[in-house]
């Protein structure tokens, strides 16, 4: 173990995977389920449940909160739902950990609340921005503060919540899920204008639990008032988790990657349609749905990547999935452009600069841009990446992209920051040699 470095991960060069891969269920539809199970009337059952440090976080402040959830084995939890107005308030501060997602729903969830509440977080949540959910909140009658504009977020206790019209300034599936879980707490209709389209977990789970929700164009709408019904929710497979190994399977030169079961959502799945437009390799089969959501089977096999100039509409779709996306572009033949994520800006780490220090120490032809990214694709049939030390400033999504880069590159590549891989993907770095990485783990964790 080296001292200076309590989490890292040593990658070296592999040429060829092989293998059947079930990622674990979806974060975003976990943190959800949890939050509107707590709500609705009755006993709600949840399968493929993510036990990550993020979605464990949004369980324990539910307990807190008085929601009694037991889980009677891995990836299932029972939820015994207290009401819409059940829960009741703490004398401490609740904690979210690292999940951005978890404080920007709960922001909503208790704006209309009697009383009040604190939601805190790690070290790197406390640095992110939370008035984007606050602002809208506040024209709501919330009353919140939060610190310059960042966490403790404060929320006071009141008695009613009015409805709005709310035109979105940005896209934000975080923001117009915090004002729909308010917005249950009003007498009116409450009505979300979107600028681009963004996930839509919280409407279609909304609509398992028996809330009326309306779409109309770029408008999402829902009445106050409605109560929950308690339901049974399965959990697809992480699109955001799978990314990692369709890339691994697209940049490979020999083998290829079976993912089971992968949420599919076309609100969310925007790197696919990216790689699909740069000529990945990719096999669709055994469509499904897994409670609201859509799922499929995915076989990537080695491919010849073209460079892409990212249309903006893809840009919300695809946001959580750029790290990955800045590796194939690497791979890829030709340059390829992103504009219009300033969003990157402002994730568990400035994920553009992350990015851009990570590929220039693998010697990564490219531009930074306020807003985006150049890269310039691979010259020749090397290595795409030399050997190199990465500092992922404790970014899950950076460490997990830089050690799928280690398929095209040229000597080994040190990850350090790979402790909150936890938050989002545990058990990527045994999934990932499975598979045919060759990644070995040093911290105080797991020893080395």
């Amino acid at each position: 173990m080296t001292a200076d470095f309590p989490d890292r991960w040593v990658v070296a060069p592999e040429r060829a995977i092989r293998g059947r891969v079930r990622v674990p269920g979806d974060k975003s539809v976990s943190h959800r389920a949890l939050m509107l199970g707590g709500l609705a009337d009755g006993e709600t059952t949840v399968e493929g449940f993510l036990e990550s440090e993020d979605c464990l976080a949004t369980l324990k402040a539910l307990r807190a909160l008085g929601v009694s959830i037991e889980r009677p084995e891995p990836g299932c939890v029972c939820i015994q739902g207290v009401g819409i107005d059940g829960l009741h308030g703490v004398d401490h501060a609740l904690d979210m950990g690292n999940a951005g997602t978890a404080m920007r729903l709960f922001m909503g969830l208790l704006a209309g609340q009697t009383f009040d509440s604190i939601l805190v977080g790690d070290q790197s949540l406390m640095r992110r921005p939370m008035e984007r959910a606050a602002a809208p909140l506040r024209r709501m009658g919330a009353k919140i503060k939060t610190c310059d504009g960042k966490p403790p977020v404060v929320i006071r206790g009141l008695s009613d919540l009015r409805a709005i019209d709310f035109q979105m300034p940005v896209a934000s599936a975080q923001v117009k899920s915090a004002v729909l879980l308010a917005a249950l707490r009003t007498a009116g209709v409450t009505k979300v204008t979107e600028p681009a389209t963004t996930r839509d977990h919280t409407e279609r789970m909304l609509t398992c639990f028996g809330v009326e929700v309306h779409r109309v164009g770029a408008t999402v709408s829902l009445r106050g008032g409605q109560r929950l019904r308690a339901t049974h929710i399965d959990v697809p497979g992480d699109f955001s988790s799978a990314a990692f190994f369709m890339v691994a399977g697209c940049i490979v030169e020999t083998g290829f990657i079976e993912l089971q079961g992968v949420g599919i959502n076309p609100t969310r799945s925007g790197l696919f349609d990216i790689l699909r437009g740069m000529g990945a390799d990719i096999t669709v089969s055994n469509l499904a749905t897994c409670g609201p959501e859509p799922t499929a089977d995915l076989v990537i096999r080695p491919s010849k990547l073209r460079g892409i100039e990212v249309p903006l509409e893809l840009v919300s779709r695809t946001i959580d999935e750029f790290p990955i996306f800045f590796i194939a572009a690497a791979c890829a033949e030709g340059a390829s452009l992103l504009r219009g994520a300033e969003e990157l800006h402002v994730k568990e780490s400035d994920r553009l600069a992350t990015m851009s220090e990570g590929l220039t120490a693998l010697g990564v032809s490219h531009q930074l841009l306020a807003d985006g990214m150049r890269i310039d694709g691979r010259k020749g049939s090397g290595p795409v990446f030399q050997a190199g030390r990465i500092d992922s400033r404790g970014d899950h999504r950076i460490a997990m992209a830089f050690a799928v880069a280690s398929l095209q590159a040229a000597g080994d590549i040190e990850i350090l920051g790979t402790g909150n891989v936890v938050t989002s993907f545990p058990g990527f770095a045994s999934l990932a040699r499975e598979s045919g990485l060759t990644i070995r783990e040093y911290g105080s964790s797991v020893g080395g």
